[in-house]
């Protein structure tokens, strides 16, 4: 079972890059972490925090529109170049969990913390739309170095979703 909080999180800035994949292409997306922490790097700063996966747009049947990417400095003097994208994690209310497990856990631990949500009368910031469902703010924070642990069913991932202000 797991612990689920409501949290307020300050805006925070990133650097990312976004691709439009299939659930069966998600490693297309994954393997440019590197590139952006490299970018990172190249342009003068550092990553201050967990690489992320945001999910912009989402129809399982179809696309996601998900960005690969890391918080960076407040101060970091950043432009968007190429493929990566300098933007913010937006502030506001969160509903967050920690998985220690396999990454493939979860869309089931997702499920448990949207029922759980839904059972508080929890509303998330998103929207319907013709490609799919519109996400303000949805993550996973991958909290483990896989250099430092290889084993992947011992990896912990925070989940973080923004909620309806």
């Amino acid at each position: 079972m797991s612990t689920y909080r409501v949290e307020t999180r300050p805006e925070i800035p990133t650097a990312g890059i976004t691709e439009n994949v299939t659930m069966t292409q998600f490693a297309k997306i994954a393997d440019r972490i590197p590139e952006v922490a490299g970018w990172i790097v190249e342009h003068g700063s550092h990553p201050v925090g967990a690489p992320y996966f945001r999910y912009h747009v989402i129809d399982m049947e179809a696309e996601l529109v998900v960005e690969a990417g890391f918080p960076v400095p407040d101060d970091a003097a950043l432009a968007s170049t190429g493929d990566v994208t300098v933007s913010t994690i937006p502030a506001g209310r969160y509903v967050t969990t920690v998985h220690r497990g396999h990454p493939d856990e979860l869309i089931d631990v997702t499920g448990e913390l949207l029922r759980w949500a839904a059972d508080q009368g929890l509303t998330f910031d998103r929207h319907d739309s013709e490609t799919g469902d519109v996400w303000a703010g949805r993550f996973e924070f991958y909290l483990t170095d896989p250099a430092e642990q290889p084993d992947m069913s011992q990896w912990e991932v925070e989940l973080a979703f923004k909620l309806a202000d």
